[in-house]
């Protein structure tokens, strides 16, 4: 996969970059960290420059933030109600506990779009839950593209400082990638074992 990241940055240089970043935002598993650090050792031997490479990668992860922000509009609470009302006892889901998730949404969404954008994988799901709790598009927006422009830039930096040896960056970031996967699943893992032990106790 990198190959072709590569090469279509190589071919289609800006262009390439915006539409790579906006399909990593609707696929995670695409390395956003490839596509940045890359982009920023493409300055040292192009025509690109790192203020130039910043802004079409954050133009293209606010298109597919967009996209995910309407599509979990689409995937609203009340549509998930009726989910629930047919498949809650199945899945030990109640209306309390979507309400109780969107109240917390509400509350705090702001702050989760900005810190979850620098936050592998979630960065990019994110988007999701704020079109559900029905967050409002220009705050979605102004958090999203803020979060979006630090990740950008320390990627596209670090690329642009290393030069030849961007993908050190890369092999770092996997690290760091992983080390937020694992906390993400022990949160899971935690969340799932308190709704058992309540459930137990009902």
């Amino acid at each position: 996969m990198e190959n072709w990241i590569i090469e279509m940055m190589e071919q289609f240089g800006y262009l390439g970059i915006l539409l790579l970043i906006a399909i990593e935002n609707l696929f995670p598993p695409i390395p956003s960290e490839v596509i940045l650090t890359f982009g920023g050792f493409m300055t040292t031997r192009t025509d690109l420059t790192p203020l130039g490479v910043i802004v079409v990668a954050t133009l293209g992860s606010v298109i597919g933030a967009i996209i995910l922000y309407y599509i979990g509009r689409i995937l609203d609470v009340e549509r998930l109600e009726k989910i629930v009302d047919r498949w809650g006892k199945v899945l030990r889901v109640k209306k309390e506990d979507l309400h109780r998730a969107d109240a917390w949404f509400d509350k705090h969404g702001n702050k989760a779009v900005f810190f979850c954008r620098m936050v592998p994988l979630i960065r990019s799901l994110i988007s999701v839950p704020a079109g559900m709790s029905g967050m409002k598009l220009t705050p979605f927006l102004i958090y999203t593209t803020l979060g979006t422009i630090i990740w950008n830039t320390i990627l596209v930096m670090l690329g642009t400082t290393l030069g030849d040896r961007w993908e050190d960056i890369v092999a770092f970031m996997d690290v760091y990638s992983n080390i937020a996967y694992a906390i993400i699943a022990i949160i899971i893992v935690i969340v799932l074992i308190l709704y058992l032990r309540r459930f137990r106790k009902k």
